[in-house]
């Protein structure tokens, strides 16, 4: 009886073992089936939609839907309440041949364009480059020239009617104390989009301190090696400090220069009932389009003026993106 015994346990334990060996395989098979993988990371995609949901719908709602709905306005005779009949490109012919308003108001707005923003941009340089010496109380001085950057609102566009006022204004009085008239700013056509100009250099901070951060990234030995060199400050300020910060040079621009396309509050709030006075000088292309949209309620013309605004300010972007190319340079050395 015990050899049986013991045949049988020795059997037993055998069968146990091919038990264990035929189910470890299945097991491991088991865990490394691209099956499961591939449901693993679909899984972890799911749950990284459900997060993102908020933001995709919000999208879709708030930015793609009246992106589309705009479009197809822009084709019709929209006038919010009830019209809405498919007109073709009636609104885009009316805009090139018969509104006047139109090819004003786009001229206003190059204007303002092609003088603020190199003239903020250099501003905001030459300020960041001044307020990067170490000298006692610096950082006192870069709170003030900050501060009006942060300022907003209608009450600084009051602020500033009252400081370009023609007879009580500090601006002229400031001028008259030179011997200089001070032109009727924002009573004069020749001399209301400088003054606007002239706010928007006040508001240089913002800019300032992204080249502020920008110049303190700049490496002490390449100044060190060029006054090895005998380089002199101007050799040094061109030839190490704006390659070294044209990246931001390069952002600020384009987004200066959209920022500028989409100028409308200063227009509205310092003029008659957002009219563009005096003799349409103060008419830019944004508050034309809004006075078309909600003044006269014709919501096709004023999307067909928005897309236009889109292409030119496209195309603007994507000229500065090819000539960027060319004068941008980084640390890495890639263009």
């Amino acid at each position: 009886m015990k050899p049986l015994q013991s045949s049988n346990i020795s059997l037993s334990s055998e069968d146990d073992k091919l038990r264990i060996s035929n189910s470890m395989p299945l097991e491991t098979s088991r865990q490394k089936s691209p099956r499961q993988r591939i449901s693993r990371s679909s899984k972890e995609n799911i749950w990284g939609y459900l997060f993102i949901s908020p933001w995709i719908i919000g999208f879709l709602c708030l930015t793609l839907g009246p992106l589309l709905f705009s479009l197809a306005a822009s084709f019709t005779d929209y006038n919010i309440t009830s019209k809405m009949n498919f007109i073709g490109f009636d609104n885009f012919v009316r805009m090139f041949t018969i509104d006047d308003l139109f090819w004003t108001s786009l001229w206003n707005t190059l204007y303002y364009v092609v003088f603020s923003v190199p003239l903020t941009t250099i501003g905001a340089i030459l300020i960041a480059v001044l307020l990067n010496q170490k000298i006692l109380g610096m950082k006192i001085f870069r709170t003030i020239y900050y501060l009006p950057a942060i300022l907003s609102g209608v009450a600084v566009y009051f602020l500033w009617m009252q400081l370009l006022s023609p007879s009580t204004g500090l601006v002229n009085t400031f001028l008259g104390w030179f011997g200089i008239d001070g032109p009727a700013w924002l009573f004069d056509p020749e001399w209301t989009k400088p003054a606007l100009i002239l706010m928007k250099m006040w508001a240089v901070g913002g800019g300032m301190l992204l080249y502020l951060a920008s110049l303190q990234g700049v490496s002490s030995e390449m100044y060190e090696a060029a006054d090895i060199e005998g380089a002199s400050s101007l050799q040094k300020f061109f030839n190490i400090t704006l390659p070294m910060i044209s990246p931001i040079i390069f952002f600020d621009i384009i987004t200066s220069t959209i920022g500028a396309f989409q100028i409308f509050q200063e227009a509205y709030v310092m003029t008659e009932n957002g009219s563009g006075a005096p003799a349409n000088s103060l008419l830019f292309y944004n508050l034309h389009m809004w006075n078309n949209a909600f003044k006269v309620f014709d919501m096709g013309y004023a999307s067909a003026m928005a897309w236009i605004l889109f292409i030119i300010v496209m195309v603007l972007t994507v000229l500065n993106l090819k000539i960027g190319k060319r004068w941008v340079h980084y640390e890495g050395g890639e263009k």
